[in-house]
């Protein structure tokens, strides 16, 4: 069974992560499915806006630990798992469509960074979102290192990314990160409407848009995020990384 489900509303590609077992934890599987499906309907004339989501409780609870041993046995293992995640990165981000995100439960490490790459985010009053890695040893991913200090102002970023301390749905709405908050169970219908009307606006105007503010603003996303895919690697070799790939606090 694919670790990524597939449905359409009209013009809206809805994609679900679908690790519902394990949280939508990010796996070599998820990894890859997620990558040719974005890839798929990125190309596809017929879907204007996506919609992005994830089975069960949680919209991703980050690396999934139970592979890590695969995923780092060793240094072409590594490069080939962090250029995996960082390659959903550029797919959401660099293509022309809108990409709306539907987030409930934990959006913990990478989760959390793909849900900031989301272009709007509607979270369930249940979101609790942080990121572990500085804990760990490790470093983070998804172009968070260019996108949070342009988002919240660089002491914020630091705050998020080095205390990683979990966030409410109500916290992140506050720091901007989120546009809407809605009860639990509601995310996915509340996206579908944003997505909807995001649809009937012109797909130039807003492709356009998307490219400008991607692409155009202070800095060069594509240069963080071959940065924190050196950086990353980096990480996962030394002891303390490793000693605590076992501590997931979800």
């Amino acid at each position: 069974m694919s670790s990524v489900s597939l449905g359409r509303d009209d013009r809206i590609a809805i994609v679900e992560l679908n690790r519902p077992d394990r949280l939508n934890a990010i796996s070599t599987s998820l990894c890859v499915d997620l990558h040719e499906t974005l890839r798929a309907v990125a190309a596809d004339d017929d879907i204007d806006v996506i919609l992005l989501c994830g089975a069960g409780r949680a919209f991703c609870a980050g690396d999934d630990l139970k592979e890590f041993a695969q995923q780092t046995a060793n240094a072409a293992a590594t490069r080939r798992h962090i250029e995996s995640i960082q390659a959903i990165t550029r797919d959401l981000m660099f293509m022309d469509k809108l990409v709306i995100g539907a987030v409930q439960g934990y959006a913990v490490g990478g989760g959390f960074e793909w849900m900031l790459n989301c272009d709007m985010v509607v979270a369930a009053d249940d979101l609790v979102a942080f990121f572990p890695e500085m804990q760990w040893g490790q470093f983070v991913t998804g172009g968070v290192t260019h996108l949070l200090p342009q988002s919240v102002g660089y002491q914020r970023a630091m705050e998020l990314l080095v205390l990683g301390e979990r966030k409410s749905a109500q916290e992140l709405h506050a720091l901007g990160l989120v546009n809407w908050i809605v009860p639990v169970g509601d995310a996915r219908g509340k996206a579908l409407e944003v997505a909807k009307r995001a649809a009937s606006k012109s797909t130039f105007s807003t492709g356009a848009l998307k490219r400008l503010l991607t692409r155009g603003l202070s800095g060069t996303l594509g240069r963080a995020l071959d940065l924190e895919e050196e950086i990353t690697i980096e990480s996962f070799a030394t002891p303390e990384a490793r000693a605590r790939s076992e501590d997931f606090p979800v």
